[in-house]
Parts: C-alpha cells; structure tokens; sequence
C-alpha cells in the first residue's frame, strides 16, 4: 500500500510517503437500496489516493539561503457523501511525528524566521473540483510533527477528484553544520471528512487500553489490568463495545497501522495472548480492526466470500481472509471470514432485534411464524397466543421461573434478549468490565427464536429447514463431524468431537483455536432462567440439529473444553453465528 518517492537533493532524501487503503484510510459508506428489502444497505466508499510526477530531483541550497524542492502530484478520488480530507505529517525515520531532519544538532522543521534554518511544504490544487486549504498550507508552511489537516472537500452529491501538487522548500542556516538530511511526509486520505486518522496512543504502564481507532464511533471499554498469573501464563483479551456505522469488527491489533504494518499481530477479540515483555513499563495498546461493509448478506455473500483467502492453523494471519456485509433487515454489519474449513462464516455473533420483519426473501426459510410472546403459567396455559413473524423481547414468567418446564407452550415461545447489545456508556472506565453490558457479545436466543420456528418442541433429530440468519446463510449443523461446528474443528486440528484437557489435542489447544483471529469466537456465555450465565468464561452457540423434546445441539467451549456437539435446554438463550450458503 505504500507508494514512495524519493527525492535526491544535496539534503539527502526527502520521502513522500503516501498511504492508501481502505482499513487505514477509514473508508466510510454510501447508501444504496437493495431490490430485495425495504432496509437500506451501506456499503463501502470508493475513495482513492495515487501519486504520480515521483522520480529523482536536485536542488542546491548553499548555508544561508533557501531553495524550492520538486515535489509530487497527488490524486484524490472519493465518493463519500460525507467528503474528504487530506492530512500530513513529517517523520525522518519510522516514528510518526518526529521530523527533526537528520544529520544536525538544528531541528529545521521548527525554526521559521531570519538565518535559521527550516523545512517548510505548501500545496496547491491543480485540477478538478476546489477543496479548501486547511492551516494555511496554501503557502509554504511547516511540515507538521503531528497528523494535521492540509485540505478537505464536502460533496454534497457524493463524488469528487483533484488533483494536488506537493512541494517543500527547505532553508539551511549560515551557522548549520554540513551534513546529510532525510525528511519523510506521510499523507493520509479520511473519509467522511470529520474522520482524523489512525495514530499510536500511548497506554498506562502495567494496562491493556482498547482503542477504538476512529474518532467516529459509539461505545467505550476501560483499561484491563492483567493479574500477576495472566502476565505469566497468558491474558484473556476483552471483547469489544465498540460500534462503527458501517464497518464490522474484525479483532484487535497491536498496531493502529495494521493494514501497512508487516509486524502487525492480528487477534480474536477474546483471544488470549502473551503479554509484551515491556508491559509493566509501557503498558498495551491494542487497536480495533474495523472492515466496511462491501454489500448485502442477503445478495452478495456468494460473490466476496469466493475472493476471499482460506485461513487455516498453518497459515500466515492476514486480513485477506475477512470482509464484511450488511444485514438488509436492520443494517447491521457484520465481519466474515473464509475460516480454515472452506466456508464463509459471521466472525462476529448475531444482533437481530424484535424491529426487522422475518420474510422468505430475507431470512432462511422462515416458513412458520414466531409467537409475539414468551410467557407461561399454568393460569394462561389455556390462552389464545399471539403471532407474528417479528422476534420477541423477553418477558420473565411471572409464575414460573423462565418456564423451566417440557411444556411445548414453553419451548415454542419466542425468546430475545436485547441486553447484550446495549452499548456500555458508563463514563468512569474503571466500572468497565468484561462482565459489563458488551455491544459485540450478541443478543440471545432460544432455540425456537434461533431457528425462526422451526425449532419446536416436537422437533426431534435432524436439522430444522429454517432460521434467522438471513437469506444465503444458516444455522451451522450440530451433532457429529460431519455437521458444521464439527467439520470446523476437525479443520482447526480437532477431531470433530469432545476435547478436554487429558485429551489430545487438548481442549485449551482447541479453546484457543477458536478464541484466536479470524475465528473470533467469545466467551458470551449463557442465559438460564433470567440471569445471564457463566459470560466471559463460556461461549454456547446454537446448532440447527435437535436432539430430542426439550434439548438441542449446541457449540460449548471453555478455557480447557470445546464440544463441538454438545446439547442444551431449548429454552435457554444462547448465541448464534451463519455459515453461508443453505
């Protein structure tokens, strides 16, 4: 993603570096309409930054005077309807915001009047639409030290392209030192323009900070403090409450550059890690990887999974095996990943609510309706029961508790509970905690909710033929090896069955497996009755496959056990992640 030129002049080397892509350039979204629902689904931005007029240049700037130098004509197309923005900043070697030019004592990039000596850049548009020069670099101004906005755009039709020219001028002292100069200016395209960049920030000693990575974001985390036992053995990551419009979340990283960065570690949002070395002095700051949706769950997961690359244990971690799509049905986005199986799957546990409408265009097969309520007692065990084909909020059972009963007027209710994507707004961050209320731990289900219906209590072996995930996807299949969960683990280096930890490959082995980037599962643990259970210690997803009246097949893990065919109470809320496909 890198486009360098170098520019030889008797200071050395001035390097333009200029970055494009679409994770570091916090590519945005415009708005279209699918033809097959009312929702509308936001899809990526197309937005570029090229270069061009790059080769070798000469200049003399004898002690006591000043020179222009060349410079380089940059590119800009984007069709965010938010605009755009250009940003700067100078660096001599690889730390961003440390452009002090090499070779002297005299930092020139910070002295800019009489005989002292300075490093200065100015740009000036030279074609297309007009953008607005930012902080005076319509003349030659201090490259800054800091990313800072040279010129933006607002496009109120959602298209635009310039064309830039770049140039630097540099001014050595009378009294400055002969020597070699290396000067670096790094350029960034942002959209929408309220944007800024990605940067490094610093973390408290002996802490983990969770960063969001854009300043256009809903949600917080505070700072996790690893015990003296996870510095030595390993440390369970949080997962994230972060919400970006837009994009899915796709894990964390160690470094804000992840996409341009080669040394990049890439991890599961709950993933456990060795701490650094440095820990106890510099802390960790771990950045969110964010993916912008690139169109429909319901239309185009066909096409970007079969460009996507297969991940596997044995394959390097990169972010060519993820994207993310669009759910049409409430316009949640949603990163997916081709895992070591083969098959495209949600990396990240569902969020449908009780809004959207459940139809055969947009769901899977949703062929029997959903009741409006989830109740019993054995006074209203007799009543009329509403339906419809919305998914329902829970009621607590006012003469039951959660209905832990065989009843089919239990097990056929509808259940959703909503709490676990309530963004955490608490302010004092040290209140934060894994257990606390996380947008990306998913909503919870009950089997009949999960499976739109189908899953009844007279629903015995075999895999139901319908479900909430949209259309093109489903329920991933329980039960054995050869269902979905099972195929998967066999895949990651299990056997498709029960792993513990006297087995081999242990359980821990597999737990990790599953917790690590891109599978990304997480510990959400359960709901029993009306409390939520055992989060941040277990993750329990539900299977389309029955087992008998009032149990299924569910994925059950923990930190030395995964069960790829474990089973469960039909009433009880679990999550749910789609396989594409059907």
């Amino acid at each position: 993603m890198h486009n360098k030129y170098l520019l030889s002049t008797p200071l050395g080397l001035l390097i333009i570096t200029v970055l494009a892509g679409a994770f570091l350039n916090s590519t945005s979204t415009s708005a279209t309409t699918a033809s097959t629902a009312t929702a509308t689904v936001k899809v990526a931005a197309s937005c570029a930054l090229t270069t061009s007029g790059g080769g070798n240049y000469s200049a003399t700037v004898p002690n006591g005077t000043s020179a222009e130098i060349a410079g380089s004509t940059m590119s800009i197309s984007c069709n965010d309807a938010g605009g755009f923005a250009l940003y700067a900043v100078g660096y001599s070697d690889d730390t961003v915001g440390n452009n002090n030019m090499i070779g002297s004592s005299v930092n020139i990039a910070t002295n800019t009047s009489g005989n002292d000596s300075y490093w200065a850049m100015k740009i000036n548009p030279t074609s297309g639409t007009t953008p607005t020069i930012e902080n005076s670099f319509n003349n030659y101004h201090i490259v800054p030290d800091s990313h800072t906005k040279i010129a933006s755009y607002s496009s109120s039709t959602g298209s635009g392209s310039l064309s830039v020219d770049a140039t630097y001028k540099a001014n050595i002292s009378s009294t400055q030192l002969a020597g070699n100069y290396l000067g670096k200016v790094k350029y960034t395209l942002v959209h929408p323009q309220n944007e800024i960049p990605a940067q490094p920030i610093a973390c408290d000693p002996g802490k983990i900070c969770y960063n969001p990575n854009t300043n256009i974001v809903e949600g917080q985390m505070g700072r996790q403090t690893p015990t003296s036992a996870e510095l030595a053995n390993g440390v369970l990551l949080w997962a994230p409450n972060f919400k970006r419009d837009g994009y899915g979340f796709a894990g964390w990283s160690d470094s804000y550059d992840y996409e341009n960065d080669p040394d990049a570690n890439l991890y599961g949002p709950n993933e456990t890690i060795t701490a650094p070395s440095d820990i106890s002095t510099n802390g960790l700051s771990l950045y969110a990887i964010w993916i912008p949706s690139q169109g429909s769950m319901q239309t185009d997961a066909a096409t970007i999974c079969s460009n996507l690359t297969q991940s596997g244990p044995n394959v390097t971690k990169t972010l060519n095996s993820i994207s993310a799509l669009t759910d049409e049905r409430d316009n949640q986005v949603y990163a997916i990943a081709k895992l070591a199986d083969g098959k495209c799957w949600m990396i990240e546990n569902l969020r449908l609510d009780n809004a959207p409408e459940l139809t055969s265009s947009n769901t899977h097969n949703p062929s029997l309706p959903l009741t409006n309520s989830w109740w019993y007692s054995s006074a209203n065990n007799n009543d009329t029961i509403p339906t419809s084909n919305h998914l329902s909020t829970t009621t607590n059972p006012t003469n039951i508790a959660w209905c832990k009963t065989s009843s089919s007027n239990c097990d056929d209710q509808s259940m959703l509970a909503t709490n676990n994507t309530t963004l955490y707004v608490n302010n004092t961050t040290s209140n934060y905690s894994a257990s606390s209320n996380v947008y990306s731990y998913g909503n919870y289900h009950n089997w009949y909710s999960a499976t739109a219906g189908h899953g009844t209590y007279s629903k015995f072996g075999g895999n139901t033929t319908g479900d909430i995930c949209s259309a093109g996807w489903h329920l991933p299949t329980g039960r054995n090896a050869s269902g979905d969960f099972g195929v998967l683990d066999i895949a990651l280096g299990g056997t498709g069955t029960s792993s513990n930890s006297s087995t081999t490959p242990t359980g821990a082995t597999m737990s990790l497996a599953y917790r690590s980037y891109p599978n990304n599962f997480v510990y959400s643990g359960n709901m029993a009755g009306a409390v939520i259970d055992v989060r941040n210690s277990y993750g329990v997803y539900w299977s389309a496959s029955g087992v008998d009246n009032s149990e299924a097949y569910a994925f059950y893990f923990y930190n030395t056990f995964v069960g790829p065919g474990a089973s469960d109470y039909k009433w009880s809320g679990k999550m749910v992640r789609c396989v594409a496909g059907v």
